[in-house]
């Protein structure tokens, strides 16, 4: 009998090997791999606990992630398009990202047949080259002890009244231009960076202050050296969680999306299990589990999801009429450009 090692079976290399020892078509052989980029941290853990152990673990898919921050795993992308097999197979990216890398031609043309549950998929989370796994809008945030009245929107937020209770996240620049605009433009337009420069130049002024990430931002919200900014609801709901005191308000400029999704790399050499890997993403159980465990919302309809945290982490009917999906081409062209004015001008 031929021998063969069980490590190469979940490696995929071992179908024709199971083939040639056991008489079983390789065709009928699960199992096999997939490399799956992610950022770390939380996310990569609830992938793990909510997707990978109980779905992909069992028909013997052995999963390794590849964890890195977004542009370092980008560049790989590029760096490998010109190779007949990329070391990745599915990438987790935001949607403005995902924009990007199929601009930069490296992506799958998704074959939707290949992903039953996208059949669940809402309209606005599926895309010709990837899929919404995730979803939350930029609302503003606020501690109610320092900030009365309760903002309405961005352009509250950005009054100079609030002095150095205003507070900006370094690396949500993109995020703070798109607000800016919505706020100068009572939400027609997101793009107007002329006008976007002249709030935040006024704020800046003021003494608005700036944080280097997240979490120093929360622990200025925590310490209430800041009182008022502008994040993701599910980040609100996360640090609410962690007894910061914070509430948050649905801007009335309109509420940008955020979009966490994922795509398949083109020269992917696990394509098969990375469709595998998309398909279960969206299925019921794991849905239902990131909206409990992270605060955010589902891409599927059809989930479960208890009043209360509904209450917290979505929005309703009529906000989500007000939900605006970015401009990903002009995010594209011009991000170099909001860079450098962010980091020479208004943090100079």
């Amino acid at each position: 009998m031929a021998s063969f090692d069980r490590r190469d079976l979940l490696k995929g290399t071992g179908a024709a090997a199971l083939a040639a020892a056991t008489g079983m078509p390789a065709l009928a052989q699960s199992g096999g791999r997939v490399v799956v980029g992610t950022w770390g941290g939380d996310y990569a853990r609830l992938l793990t606990k909510n997707i990978e152990d109980p779905i992909l673990k069992p028909k013997g898919i052995e999963v390794v992630q590849d964890q890195a921050g977004d542009a370092p795993r980008r560049a790989k992308m590029v760096a490998e398009k010109r190779l007949p097999r990329g070391t990745v197979d599915i990438q987790g990216l935001s949607a403005a990202n995902m924009y990007e890398m199929n601009e930069a031609g490296v992506l799958e043309q998704l074959d939707y047949s290949k992903i039953p549950n996208a059949k669940n998929l809402l309209p606005t989370m599926k895309y010709p080259y990837g899929i919404g796994h995730i979803y939350s809008g930029n609302v503003v945030i606020y501690n109610p002890k320092i900030i009365s009245p309760a903002p309405k929107g961005f352009k509250d937020w950005l009054d100079p009244k609030w002095g150095s209770k205003i507070g900006f996240i370094d690396i949500q620049y993109q995020s703070i231009f798109i607000a800016a605009s919505m706020a100068a433009t009572g939400g027609k337009d997101m793009n107007d960076m002329e006008k976007a420069k002249e709030i935040l130049l006024a704020v800046k002024k003021a003494g608005a202050r700036v944080y280097p990430t997240n979490e120093a931002f929360a622990q200025a919200m925590k310490n209430e050296e800041v009182g008022i900014s502008a994040i993701w609801k599910a980040r609100v709901v996360q640090w609410q969680n962690a007894g910061i005191p914070c509430e948050a308000v649905s801007p009335v400029e309109g509420i940008p999306t955020y979009v966490s999704g994922f795509v398949i790399q083109k020269n992917a050499p696990n394509k098969d299990n990375a469709y595998a890997y998309m398909d279960a993403m969206l299925a019921k159980a794991p849905q239902e589990a990131f909206a409990v465990d992270m605060g955010y919302n589902g891409t599927v309809s059809g989930l479960t999801i208890d009043p209360a945290l509904h209450k917290r982490i979505g929005f309703t009917p009529e906000e989500e009429k007000t939900l605006k999906d970015l401009d990903y081409a002009f995010l594209a062209k011009n991000d170099a450009a909001m860079k450098e004015w962010w980091d020479k001008v208004f943090k100079a």
